[in-house]
This record gives structure tokens, sequence and C-alpha cells, in this order.
């Protein structure tokens, strides 16, 4: 449910919600796992052994709350987001920040290759959330390629596949194209989300299982590159139309809570907005006390 929540908000990735529930392992397991040769194997009627073989209990319960934090939290989140981005974002901040502390506890030796990982991971994040919008051309070929793109985003900590999306240019077509109920493009994105899945996800696991800290220390880094992207005061340098023709924010700088108001005429709510950090790193501190006496 709250990778539901997460991928509700643009800019926040599942991914990131999953590492910090310590699925991430697991769920990179499971889609690997879901391999042409268990379509072969369903095809030949072995149900029970391909269920067993991709984690089809793990993925379905995952899927289902993802689902159900979406179609319950969509519309709360929307609006928190439309009134009180502030708020919001605060609350993410705080997720981040101290996702930052509990993954980097995990690489067990510090060397200057995961330092080296480290940085590079969060400069690659950074430079991401400061990219200036591309415009590829929505061939075929290129919404093939941006959902491989995306859908590898989505399962990086700190990297939102819709952001990547924006980025591309071709958000507001593969949004129109759900929309409008374009099979042919949705069909072309879906195969190019499938195959980037699940050569992505092989990548993924075999460097956690060959090359765990350097890898950590670079998801790690991800993640505090992202931090620019969630702070949760803003000032809006441009905008873009969306496919409803409304203007949304398009480029943003970050400003200081004392500023903010003077610059933008809104409220800051800080004192809200730093409540709601507390909030959220006393959460992932819980999920972590909860998840070791479960294990124990």
């Amino acid at each position: 449910m709250a990778m539901g929540a997460a991928d509700v908000v643009p800019g926040v990735s599942g991914g990131t919600i999953a590492f910090i529930s310590g699925i991430y392992d697991r769920l990179l397991a499971a889609i690997s796992a879901c391999t042409p040769a268990k379509l072969i194997w369903l095809l030949k009627g072995r149900f029970r052994e391909t269920w067993q073989a991709i984690d089809g209990a793990f993925l379905f319960t995952l899927l289902a709350g993802i689902l159900t934090s979406i179609a319950s939290l969509a519309r709360l989140i929307s609006y928190l987001l439309d009134n009180h981005p502030e708020l919001i974002w605060s609350f993410f901040f705080g997720l981040i920040l101290v996702s930052v502390v509990l993954i980097g506890k995990q690489i067990q030796r510090w060397n200057i290759w995961t330092v080296g990982a480290l940085v590079i991971g969060a400069v690659f994040a950074y430079l991401i959330t400061v990219a200036v919008p591309l415009q590829w051309p929505a061939t075929p070929l290129m919404i093939f390629i941006a959902g491989a793109i995306a859908i590898c985003a989505m399962i990086l900590p700190g990297i939102s596949g819709s952001f990547i999306l924006l980025l591309l240019g071709l958000y507001a077509v593969v949004l129109g194209a759900v929309k409008d109920f374009n099979l042919s493009l949705i069909s072309v994105f879906a195969l190019g989300c499938i195959a980037g899945l699940l050569s992505f996800s092989r990548l993924l696991s075999w460097l956690l299982e060959h090359a765990r800290n350097i890898t950590l220390a670079f998801l790690t880094g991800l993640l505090v590159g992202s931090l620019n992207k969630v702070w949760p005061w803003k000032e809006v340098i441009s905008w873009r139309v969306d496919s409803q023709g409304e203007r949304v924010p398009l480029l943003e700088s970050n400003l200081w809570p004392q500023h903010y108001q003077a610059v933008t005429g809104e409220p800051a709510y800080w004192q809200w907005g730093l409540v709601l950090m507390l909030a959220a790193v006393v959460l992932v501190l819980l999920l972590e006390w909860l998840g070791k006496r479960v294990s124990n």
C-alpha cells in the first residue's frame, strides 16, 4: 500500500518504498523469475509450479496492496498535492532522508569503490532532477525504448518512472494514449516495459548478489540525489501544459522556508512540514523495528 501511495506522487519511486520495507531483493527475484520458460510452463498446465517459481503469493499480495492504495489514497494525495504540496513533500523528504541512513548501514565495508559508487549515484540522480526535458518523437520505436527506460527507473530507489517520461517529452503522449484507450500505442509501451523490467531486474539481482556493497552504495546515492526533487519548498521557474490543457510546473528551484512565503506569496507551513518529516522518520524506524521482531 505504501508503494501505491508513492506511485501516486510524481517524482517519488515505488522502488524507494520497496527498499525501505526490506522487500527489494525479494521483489527483484520474483520479477526475474518471470521468464518466457514460465509461460511455456503455463501452456503445459504446470500452474502450481509456475506460481511457486515466480513467488506468486508475494507478487499477488504486493500488487493487491498497490492497487488498493491507489484506489483509496489517490484522492487524498492528489488533494494534498494541489492544496498543500509542501506538506506531502515534507513527509516524503523525511521518508527518503531516514532511508539513506538505514540503507547506508547495510553497506558492510566502506572503501574507495563504495564511496565512488555513492557519489556517482548521487550525481546521476541529481542531474536527472534538474535536467531540461527533451522531445523524443512519438514513433513506435521511441515509445518502446521509453517504456523500457521508465520501468527501469520505477524499480530504482529515488527515481520516478513518470518523471523520466516527462524528461523524454513523452509523458503527455503515453497519458493521452491511456486516456483515449489507444491500444496500439499502449501495447508498444507495455512491451517496452516488460522487456526493460525482465532484463533490468535480472541485472540488479546479479549485482546485489555479486557486488552488494557497491550496488547498495550506488542505490543509496540515488536516494541522496533525489532529495533535491522532493524538497518541499520550491519556486516554479517554467511551466508546461499537460494533456488536459492545464499549466503544471516544469522546472523548479528550491527555496529555504523563510524565503518561500516572500517569493511565492504562499504560507510555508514549515512547522507542520517539520512535524511530518519527523513522523516519516519515526514511521520508517518503527517499520524496521517491527521487521526485525517478525524475522526473529
